[in-house]
Parts: structure tokens; sequence; C-alpha cells
């Protein structure tokens, strides 16, 4: 009788990396029963995004726009669907030290037959939901078969006046279980918001750390926070520290299950927006697409290892790369959050600000944000720029209408050539691509393509076509009473493919 569980352990592994996204497969220890052949990129079968509870204002309206690129490895004629669902109401969080408390099932979570916010009908085109009010729920989605590979969808709240007014855009993010966000604030001007979300049927159980300039702020009601199944809860960061910052680091991570993480920040000047994550901490970062009539810049960033970092500024903008004068390094001892007012760095030109180590060989891990703002006076808003990770094969941006969007695609090694590519519009319009070239060490930022006989919102998708890594970010600006709010979503790569190693069968180890 032949043997044949090793190989089913590696068919087992190869079909769970085309579901996930990632798989790892490593030889037994002793024998295979079968030899790596080539490596295959496969498209991911099952995406989750995670939506937080766009806010707290009775003034608040909140667009959603979900999108799939078409084309490409990705769209097989598999059947699947995409769609995002409310959540349990979202309240504020409570702390739990209790073991016990993490196997328990909640029984809040909305029934899972109902009607979609959004549910998207066809790759290639976005589809589009609406909410308004602070009891709007957080939104927990998923995308399977054609739908999956590519899937992101965008959240875009406008808050008019009142406490927390601005643009607020996020692009929805994937859960996790680790998360770093410089550029929070512990200060009496801020109010910021640690916002998680479960997407699973058991209950979440998160830590929160907090880091400020003279190190860790000591904190017990951070610990063991609950995230019931299913549903999201937000936490005040003020209320975990008793000491007042104007830079803090926010570090979740979870000790059972996952979350989607993100901040919400609002300032008494400058209005809110949302804090992403920044990329995993490394050596080198780019945090890609400062406006060009940026008024104020603030660098934010933290080394969480043993070692101190010394980082070497470089702005990248349209001519190429320059070191701004008086703003040439940065110091960031382990542990402690630092941070560098750079003013009105762009001074009338977009770029983007790379991170690089000031003495080569010398690369202490560090992640970072920007804080930028734009206005003066009453009409100053913020946005947040994080370090990002580049664009790769593809990534997408939704939520893109007629007039305020700003692409910024910026080459902070060799030069590069790219594809940008307008979808259809959520109610009609044909979809329309250009290419750029950008070159060593420069920023391009353009006005994007717009899809002929556009109808609603659409999507913008940026494709490497040669040349180094490109980083890109998109501006969003819409005017509201006068003010130009406007919002910074950054592009990293969207994962719509896993490489998945095939399996040669090696006959001569099977038993007879």
């Amino acid at each position: 009788m032949k043997s044949t569980s090793s190989l089913s352990l590696i068919a087992g592994a190869v079909a769970l990396a085309a579901v996930t996204g990632f798989a790892v497969l490593n030889e037994p220890s002793g024998g295979s029963t079968a030899e790596a052949g080539t490596a295959a990129r496969l498209p991911v079968e099952r995406t989750s995004l995670l939506c937080p509870a766009p806010g707290l204002s009775d003034l608040s309206e909140t667009a959603y726009t979900a999108f799939t690129p078409s084309g490409g490895s990705g769209n097989s004629t598999t059947a699947g669907t995409a769609a995002l669902l409310s959540s349990a109401k979202d309240g504020e969080a409570k702390t739990d030290d209790k073991s016990d408390d993490k196997d328990k099932k909640d029984t809040s979570k909305k029934d899972k037959g109902d009607k979609p916010v959004v549910s998207l009908k066809e790759p290639g085109k976005p589809a589009t939901g609406e909410a308004s009010g602070a009891d709007s729920p957080a939104l927990i989605g998923t995308a399977t078969g054609r739908f999956a590979p590519g899937w992101t969808a965008q959240q875009t709240t406008t808050i008019e006046a009142g406490d927390g007014r601005g643009l607020l855009g996020i692009t929805c993010t994937a859960p996790d279980t680790d998360f770093w966000f410089p550029a929070a604030s512990t200060a009496k001007s801020r109010e910021d918001y640690v916002h998680l979300t479960n997407p699973d049927d058991t209950a979440a159980v998160a830590d929160i750390e907090l880091y400020g300039p003279d190190g860790s702020l000591k904190s017990d009601v951070g610990e063991g926070i609950t995230v019931p199944a299913g549903s999201g809860v937000r936490v005040l960061i003020s209320t975990l520290t008793s000491k007042a910052a104007d830079d803090v680091t926010v570090h979740v991570t979870t000790r059972t299950g996952r979350v989607g993480a993100a901040v919400r920040t609002s300032d008494d000047k400058t209005g809110s927006d949302w804090l992403t994550a920044s990329a995993e901490p490394a050596g080198t970062l780019v945090l890609p697409g400062i406006p060009a009539d940026a008024t104020s810049v603030r660098l934010v960033a933290f080394a969480p290892g043993d070692d101190d970092a010394d980082l070497g500024l470089k702005l990248l903008g349209k001519s190429g790369a320059v070191t701004p004068a008086g703003h040439e390094e940065l110091h960031v001892k382990s542990h402690m959050t630092a941070g560098m007012d750079l003013k009105d760095i762009t001074r009338g030109e977009a770029g983007s600000l790379m991170l690089v180590p000031s003495e080569k060989g010398k690369a202490t891990p560090v992640v970072a944000a920007l804080r930028v703002v734009r206005g003066k006076g009453d009409e100053q808003e913020v946005a947040y720029i994080p370090a990002t990770g580049p664009v790769g094969a593809r990534a997408t941006v939704a939520d893109n209408r007629s007039k305020g969007s700003v692409l910024s695609l910026t080459a902070p090694g060799a030069a590069a050539t790219v594809k940008v590519t307008a979808s259809a519009g959520s109610s009609g319009g044909t979809p329309v691509s250009k290419t750029y070239k950008i070159a060593a060490g420069t920023t391009t930022a353009v006005t994007p393509p717009v899809p002929t006989g556009l109808k609603g919102t659409y999507a913008l998708t940026v494709e490497t076509q040669s040349g180094g890594p490109v980083h890109a970010a998109r501006t969003l600006t819409e005017k509201v009473n006068g003010i130009q709010m406007f919002t910074v979503q950054t592009l990293p790569d969207d994962r719509g493919t896993v490489e998945v190693p095939t399996a040669r069968q090696n006959l001569s180890v099977l038993d007879d």
C-alpha cells in the first residue's frame, strides 16, 4: 500500500496559500515525497477588509467605495462575492485581563443575512454606499473568488463643522496582530482614538502601548482590551496615561485573535483625519505625497529596537533629491518618540520624504509618519502620511472624483515607468490608462486620468511596468464652506497574488 500522507500535506499547504494569500512550505526533515519545482504566482481567493466606525459627530456624512481591478491573472472565471457588512455597534473599550473571556462568543454580532452597505457586482466597476451620523458602525468585509485579488475599499467622511471637522479618508485595512502609529498625541488640544475592529467569530484581546519623547508612557489600562466578536471598540488614548505629549507612538498588538486598527485624530485648530499604520520597521523609509502647498509638515519617528537610530533626511522633489537645509538629520533614541518640525519643506513643489541611515552599514529599523497641514488660521486642515511600501506589481485607491485628486509617484532609487488606469465610474464611464515615467530620485505629482463620460466615482490603479520601486499616494481635496479640506492615502502593493511553490512527485521514496 502506498503512503500518501506527505503528498496530502503539501497539497493542503498549496491550497492554503491560494486561499489566504500566504503560506510557508517547509521540506520535512529526514526525506521528502516531493521536490520543489518552480514557484508560481496564483491569485488569492479570499480577502478581508475592515473599515473603522466613521466618527463621533452627528454632522458626519460617510461615503464607501469598494473596487476590484479587472484583467490580469487575478480575474479568473471563479465565482465569488465582495461585500461590506455592518458590525455590531461600536462602543468604548473595556479592559479585562481574564483569559477566560478570550474564547467567549459575542451574542450582539449582527446576523450574517443583513443587507450589505456595499456589494460589488463586477470587477472593474466601483460600488458605493453611504452612512450618516455618529452611530454608524464599523464595517467588516470579505471578498472571494474573482473579486478577491486586489480588492480595496475606501471610507471618506465629511464633517462640515464642529468638533472633528474635516475630510477624513482611510483605505480600509486587513486584519493583523501588530500595528505601529507614530504621530498620535495626548496633548490637551488633541483627542485621538484608537479604533479596533474584530472580524472573527471569537473575541480578540489587544494591548495598547504608548511611547513619548522620554520613553514608555506606563499604563495598565491599555492591557487586555477585549474586542468582541464581529464588533469594534474605540479607546481615547489620553485616558491611558496621565502624561500629555505632543508626539506619541501607539503600538497595538493582540494576545489572541486579530483586529483591524486605525487612529482617528482630532485637533482644535486643524480638524481631524485618520492616521493609518506605518510600514514595518526598516532602516530606510519612504513617505510619499507631501502636497505642494503644505504650510506645516512634522516628522515623527520611533525606534522599536535596542539601538538608537541616526537618520538622514532627503526631500525627493520634481528635479531630484535634496537635503533640507537645517533638517539634515534626526536622532531617534531607542524606545523613544522623536519629532521634527519641517515647516513648509516643499516650498510650493510637491515632494516625498525619504529617511536613510546617516552612516552606511548601520541601518536601525524605525517607523515613521508625517503630520501635514494646509491652509492658515481658521482654514487649516490636517492629514497624515505614514511610511509605506512600494506599489509593487499593482496598487489601487478608490473614491476619486472628477476633480480634486492628485497622484504622487516617487522613484527613490532607479528610474521607473508605471501605468495608471482610471476605472469605469460607479454609475457610468469608460476606463482610461496613461503611462508615466519617473526619473530616479524624484517625485512626479500629476492630475490623474479621468474615465471618459464619468458618472459617479472611480478607482485609480497603478502598475509598475519597468525600472525600480515606485511609492505612491493620492491626495483628495474637497472644498467645504470655503475651506480646502483634504486627506492623503498611500498605495502599497495590493498583494493580489501569492507565490506558491509547485511540487514534483518523487515516486522513488513512496512505499510499495
